[in-house]
């Protein structure tokens, strides 16, 4: 691979971790839960995009780092729904015990 498409890729991938980063940043709490299960949604896309590009087997170097992606894509993915279902357990009503006066 050519240093100058290298070093393009490198940049583009510094930029999209900045402008994640101040986007995430910027969202009020009151819309995390919904935020939330959209980016489970890309996590899941992205999951695909890495398990396409693991069974490609072009290179031993793509194996490695399609392996290395299905491992993240895969924790971002399970780590996700477990927050979006915590999230949404502390809006659910707690049923209070019987009194004993009504017993």
């Amino acid at each position: 691979m050519a240093p100058e498409i290298l070093l393009a890729t490198f940049y583009v991938l510094i930029l999209a971790a900045f402008l994640g980063y101040q986007v995430i940043s910027r969202v009020p709490s009151l819309l995390h839960t919904p935020l939330m299960s959209a980016t489970n949604a890309i996590s899941g896309i992205s999951l695909v995009g890495s398990l396409v590009t693991a069974g490609a087997h072009q290179t031993l170097v793509s194996a490695i780092l399609g392996l290395c992606a299905v491992i993240c894509s895969t924790t971002n993915v399970v780590s996700g729904f477990i927050l979006t279902d915590r999230m949404l357990k502390m809006f659910k009503r707690r049923v209070a015990p019987p009194s004993k006066e009504e017993k």
